[in-house]
C-alpha cells in the first residue's frame, strides 16, 4: 500500500505542546478523518485541528455564523452537537469566537500543532480546559 506524505498514519502527529497528539473525542466521532483525533492533511481546508469542549454560547455563536452544529443530519452520519461535547473545531472558527469573547475551553493534548498556524498559542493556553 502506498501512503501518502500527508496521510496522518505515517509519522505520529502533535500538539500544541509538542508531545504526541491525544484523542479527542470517540463519542461523537468527531476529526476530519473521524478518527477521534484532531489529525489535518492538504485535504482539510477547514484546520479542524483545535480539540474543544462546546459550550451552549459557542454553539449558537457557530449557528448564527451560518454553521449549524447542534442539529444532527444522519445522511451524513453527524449526530447533532451539545454543550458538553469534545469536538475538533476548524481553527479559523476558534479564532472568530475568541476575538468575539465566546471561545469554548481548549483541550490542549488534543489540539494539533497544526492549529499554531491560526491561533496564538497564548489564546489557546488562556482557554486550557486542562489548567
Amino acid at each position: 500500500m502506498i501512503q501518502r506524505i500527508d496521510d496522518p498514519t505515517t509519522k505520529r502527529a502533535r500538539n500544541v505542546l509538542g508531545s504526541p497528539l491525544e484523542s479527542c473525542s470517540f463519542n461523537p466521532q468527531t476529526g476530519f478523518f473521524r478518527d477521534g483525533c484532531c489529525n489535518t492533511s492538504a485535504d482539510d481546508h477547514g484546520s479542524h485541528t483545535v480539540c474543544v469542549r462546546l459550550t451552549a454560547q459557542f454553539l449558537a455563536f457557530s449557528a448564527a455564523r451560518g454553521n449549524d452544529l447542534s442539529t444532527p443530519m444522519p445522511e451524513y452520519g453527524f449526530p447533532g452537537l451539545k454543550p458538553g461535547d469534545q469536538w475538533c473545531l476548524c481553527a479559523g472558527r476558534w479564532l472568530e469566537a475568541y476575538e468575539a469573547g465566546v471561545a469554548p475551553q481548549v483541550v490542549l493534548a488534543a489540539t494539533h500543532e497544526a492549529a499554531l498556524a491560526i491561533c496564538p498559542l497564548e489564546a489557546l493556553e488562556a482557554h486550557a480546559l486542562e489548567r
